[in-house]
């Protein structure tokens, strides 16, 4: 099994009860291939309550917590419940995943592990590292989990979800993305330091995500176009993502950690294939058990709050999400078979009041009692 290969625990202890039953697709509902379909909210939800959020949040001007959001969309049992967005904004709009991208790239790799083209197991083995050189043990598995023991220095954690970036002199995304390494952001991903022994610690890091594009990216050959003809025929065009536009850099690799534009609608299909298991139409996108894989709490991540490149809320409702900088959010509920996408654009130290925001919709559609 995927979480043995993984050497993660199915039943993660002190990081979280176990996981909660992914739900098959409903035998009567068409899959949103080509459309969503609208549905009704279920009659528990507080209609005025789930109004006055969005009232708030689509406030003109933009309200001074949140900044600016641009699209909400709602998915519960397979059908739109909740659609707005922004004034001028339309519905096919792409928005810039940033982070977001790294659960993309984590089902790049899970498709080459479906077609027995790569292993959890094996290394990433970089050609900027000698034989002889400590990295070249780091497995996909670690990069994935982010415990590879690489140097990588983003953001601070200022609590709540909000966070401070560092500036640019003691960044590492900095110059990977807007400055000496933007023309190959593997290449410079590829010069972090080792700086401890894998499996021991965990650390946010975005050039681990851009290494793992780049092995897929070798793996399957073809330079740019064989990753673009890849990501097409894998995993956006079975599942209908038709306004998916991943970036590349000039060494023409997908910048695998935070560039890829999309539709909220197609990123809420995204969050949908991982809500269903990772079979789509009654294919199989994702090798059996990667999805539990990606949301088992990675051991040494604070609070278990980090699966395989998706974020986790351990608790009831068994939430796991991408999350990107501006508040980007793809939230998947197993418990309330819902799926939620925001995009929108706030300032990094007010991402908490989203985080909240997020949570208050969801709330919603918890079942009361009584």
């Amino acid at each position: 099994m995927l979480r043995t290969m993984a050497k993660i625990d199915p039943n993660p202890g002190d990081n979280g009860a176990a996981l909660l039953p992914l739900r098959a697709q409903p035998r009567d509902l068409a899959w949103p291939t080509e459309a969503w379909i609208s549905g009704d909210l279920d009659a528990r939800v507080d209609r005025s309550a789930l109004s006055g959020l969005l009232d708030h949040a689509f406030s003109q001007p933009d309200p001074e917590d949140l900044d600016r959001t641009h699209s909400l969309v709602v998915i519960q049992r397979g059908k739109l419940v909740v659609e707005r967005h922004a004034a001028g904004t339309q519905p096919s709009d792409t928005f810039l995943s940033w982070s977001m991208a790294k659960s993309i790239t984590n089902a790049l790799v899970g498709i080459l592990v479906r077609q027995g083209k790569l292993n959890l197991q094996d290394p990433v083995s970089a050609t900027e590292w000698p034989g002889s050189d400590k990295r070249q043990r780091i497995t996909i598995d670690q990069m994935l989990r982010m415990e590879d023991g690489l140097r990588f220095r983003e953001a601070e954690d200022l609590g709540g979800g909000s966070i401070r970036y560092y500036p640019a002199e003691e960044s590492d995304v900095i110059p990977m993305l807007f400055g000496e390494g933007k023309n190959d952001v593997a290449g410079f991903a590829a010069t972090l330091p080792y700086l401890a022994e894998p499996d021991t610690q965990w650390n946010y890091n975005s050039g681990a995500s851009n290494l793992l594009s780049r092995l897929v990216s070798d793996t399957i050959g073809g330079g740019e176009e064989g990753m673009r003809d890849f990501m097409r025929r894998e995993l956006f065009d079975p599942i209908g993502m038709k306004t998916a536009d991943p970036r590349f850099d000039q060494a023409g690799h997908f910048i695998g950690g935070s560039h890829c534009y999309c539709s909220a609608l197609d990123f809420a299909r995204f969050g949908y294939l991982f809500l269903r298991d990772g079979v789509w139409e009654g294919q199989r996108i994702l090798p059996p058990g990667w999805v539990d894989y990606s949301r088992t709490p990675t051991p040494h991540a604070p609070d278990g709050c980090y699966g395989a490149h998706f974020w986790v809320i351990p608790g009831s409702l068994g939430i796991f999400y991408c999350s990107g900088m501006g508040g980007q959010r793809v939230m998947i509920s197993p418990s309330l078979d819902l799926v939620l996408v925001r995009m929108g654009k706030t300032e990094p130290h007010k991402v908490g009041a989203v985080v909240q925001f997020c949570k208050e919709v969801v709330d919603l559609f918890r079942p009361t009692r009584g």
